[in-house]
């Protein structure tokens, strides 16, 4: 069998950053046009738009939310509200977004950026959504303990009154796909308590006020002055080889690593295209490089 020659078979690098739901709608355009499928592309494209007003329509048609104002939380140690396009399904689903909003109607937002325990406590918000970048539910539920543990979580008005969800984001919102309108349903059903309009096959789930307790206690007993510590705040990590070197870890091409967990975790490393995460990692890796305070990038 005669093989190709280099030339042949020498990739082609598309550049893809999208912020809003349009520019992965557009994204897909462009695949499909690379590829040599623009028809069908342009075909599956169109669905997505239909079901994008489809939604859009019914929440012009509902009364303003009594509960509206969410914490989409990507990462909590430290804590990193979500960004990009996620902000923005929130504000079209009905809800607000305070901690990373969106920049104007309907733009996306800027990348995840780390903030205080504080800001958090600050908002006290409606509903909390936990949706950790690169993580699934099984893993997802693993890393809680040093969140739920926390003095101040038990002090929040959606812990007290039952409002939050866990969600596969590695599935659903970290990554920049047709998946997002999925997300954009779910978001609507949520916040409209109109569960029948989420996907079927939606991985999410509301977090039990005590399923966590041995595993809390665990943490508690392995870290003394957990619940009454005083954060020192969310890093700030301009230089990424710095902060790999300093963590003694290997970073993705061209991205920022920033420890994430508390000493003793094991050694580990997240990052947003690789579902072989350990638990209680001790960083997370980007696959692009941020603003300080840098943090897990969805996409």
């Amino acid at each position: 069998m005669q093989q190709a020659s280099p030339a042949a078979v020498a990739p082609r690098v598309v550049s893809l950053n999208p912020f809003t739901l349009e520019d992965v709608l557009q994204d897909a355009m462009i695949v499909g046009r690379e590829l040599g499928l623009e028809q069908q592309a342009a075909n599956a494209v169109a669905a997505l738009q239909q079901r994008v007003a489809a939604a859009k329509a019914f929440v012009a048609q509902q009364p303003p939310l009594q509960h509206n104002v969410v914490a989409f939380l990507e990462w909590f140690e430290p804590m990193f509200p979500g960004g990009h396009w996620t902000p923005q399904l929130i504000h079209m689903a009905g809800g607000t977004h305070p901690l990373n909003p969106p920049r104007g109607e309907g733009q996306g937002a800027g990348p995840s950026l780390a903030v205080w325990n504080k800001d958090l406590v600050a908002l006290d918000p409606d509903w909390i959504i936990i949706c950790p970048c690169g993580l699934d539910m099984a893993e997802t539920i693993r890393e809680l303990p040093p969140l739920t543990s926390s003095g101040f979580w038990p002090e929040l008005k959606a812990v007290r009154e039952g409002r939050v969800v866990l969600v596969d984001g590695n599935q659903m919102f970290n990554r920049p796909g047709p998946r997002l309108v999925d997300g954009l349903e779910f978001l609507i059903g949520l916040l409209h308590n109109r569960h029948d309009m989420i996907p079927r096959t939606f991985p999410w789930r509301f977090l039990q006020r005590d399923e966590l307790r041995d595993a809390e206690s665990a943490w508690l007993e392995a870290h003394p002055g957990w619940k009454t510590r005083v954060q020192k705040g969310p890093p700030q990590a301009t230089d990424g080889a710095a902060v790999a070197a300093a963590a003694n870890v290997s970073c993705c091409s061209g991205g920022v690593c920033v420890p994430v967990s508390q000493e003793g975790a094991t050694n580990g490393v997240h990052t947003a295209d690789d579902r072989s995460s350990s638990s209680s990692a001790t960083d997370v890796c980007m696959g692009a490089a941020a603003a300080a305070p840098a943090g897990p990038q969805q996409g």
